[in-house]
C-alpha cells in the first residue's frame, strides 16, 4: 500500500502523531474527525484547515497530545486544484448552493484569463463568505445565512502564491491550480476572478492536494484507515507537524530542564521566536519560545511510550 513508505520512519505504535486523510466529497471535516475518534478510540483528534463538504483531498489530522502542534501545520500554505463554472453564481459560491444569478460569458482566451489570474497574485485582503464555518459573536456564518441574516465580516490578509487556469471541453468551465496562504477562501477567489472577467462564476470542484510539506499522495482514505489491523501504526511521528519551524538538537541536560519547565540557553541564533527541539535520536521534545536571551518551554511532549 502507498502509505508504507511515508510512514516508514514511525517504527513503534503510539497514540500520538500525524495522520493524513484523503477526505471524500459529502463529508464535513468534523465528520471525518468524528469517524476517526471512533476508529482510534481517541477523543483528542483535530485537523489543520477545514474543507467544505463538496471539497475532497488532503486533511492534516493530529491525534492525541500531538493536537497541541496543529497550529504549526495550520499556518502552512495550501495547494488546490479544481474547476470554476463561469456565467452562473450561487449563494454559497460553490455547487452546493442555490443559483442566484446568471450572466453572459464573454469570449475569453487563455491569455486573457491567465492575465486576470496573474493580477491576483500577491498579498491582498479577502472578505470571508457568509456561507462559511467562521464564527461571529459565537455563531457560525452559515447558520446566520440560512436564517437570511447577513453580517459585516472583517477582511482577512491573504497571499496568492500562484494561480493558473486552463479551459475544459465543457463550455464555460475552466480548471484551475492555485497555491495560497492559510485563511484563503478559494471560492471567493474564483468568484472575484469571474467578476474581473466581466461575468459571474462558482466552484464546481475543489481538491486540496498539498498543505505545506504534506501531500495527498501520502494520505489514506477513511476506508483504508478502517481496514488496518492496528490503526495507530498509521500515525507518523509528532515531529512531522513542526516541519515549518526552525529546529535544534538539545543535549541531555537541556532536555531534562525543558521537561521540568525550565528555560534553556541555546548556543546559536534563530530567525523566529519559536523553534522545534529534539533529542539526539530525533524524538521531538517540544517547542521553545524566545524569552530575551533564553528559551522558554512552550509545548513539552511526553517521552516516547508515555503519551497521556
Amino acid at each position: 500500500m502507498r502509505w508504507r513508505a511515508f510512514y516508514a520512519d514511525n517504527n513503534m505504535t503510539t497514540s500520538s502523531g500525524l495522520l493524513l486523510i484523503d477526505k471524500p466529497a459529502g463529508l464535513t471535516s468534523h465528520d471525518v474527525v468524528a469517524r476517526l475518534r471512533k476508529v482510534l478510540n481517541e477523543r483528542r483528534i483535530g485537523h489543520a484547515g477545514t474543507l467544505d463538504p463538496m471539497a475532497t483531498g488532503l486533511l492534516v489530522v493530529a491525534v492525541g497530545s500531538s493536537t497541541r502542534l496543529l497550529r504549526f501545520a495550520q499556518s502552512q500554505s495550501k495547494h488546490y486544484i479544481g474547476t470554476v463554472r463561469l456565467g452562473v453564481a450561487t449563494d454559497s459560491l460553490d455547487a452546493d448552493g442555490a443559483i442566484v444569478a446568471t450572466a453572459t460569458v464573454p469570449e475569453l482566451s487563455l491569455e486573457v484569463v491567465n492575465a486576470a489570474a496573474a493580477a491576483m497574485i500577491g498579498p491582498q485582503t479577502q472578505v470571508p463568505p457568509m456561507v462559511s464555518a467562521l464564527k461571529v459573536k459565537g455563531r457560525r456564518l452559515h447558520e446566520l445565512a440560512r436564517e437570511g441574516i447577513e453580517v459585516e465580516r472583517a477582511p482577512r490578509d491573504i497571499v496568492i502564491e500562484s494561480f493558473v487556469l486552463t479551459p475544459t471541453e465543457q463550455s464555460g468551465d475552466w480548471d484551475f491550480d492555485v497555491t495560497c496562504s492559510v485563511g484563503t477562501y478559494v471560492r471567493v477567489l474564483l468568484s472575484d476572478l469571474a467578476m474581473a472577467l466581466g461575468t459571474l462564476g462558482h466552484l464546481t470542484a475543489l481538491r486540496r492536494i498539498a498543505s505545506g510539506t504534506h501531500h495527498v499522495h501520502d494520505a489514506l482514505t477513511l476506508e483504508e484507515v478502517t481496514a488496518l489491523e492496528d490503526v495507530t501504526s498509521a500515525l507518523a511521528p509528532p515531529r512531522r507537524l513542526v516541519e515549518s519551524l526552525e529546529s535544534h538538537v538539545l543535549g541531555e541536560g537541556d532536555v531534562a530542564k525543558m521537561r521540568m519547565g525550565q528555560r534553556v540557553a541555546l548556543g546559536e541564533s534563530f530567525e523566529g521566536d519559536e523553534i522545534a527541539v529534539f533529542e539526539r535520536d530525533g524524538e521531538l521534545v517540544g517547542v521553545l519560545r524566545r524569552r530575551g536571551e533564553l528559551w522558554k518551554p512552550e509545548i513539552v511532549m511526553a517521552p516516547r511510550g508515555h503519551e497521556q
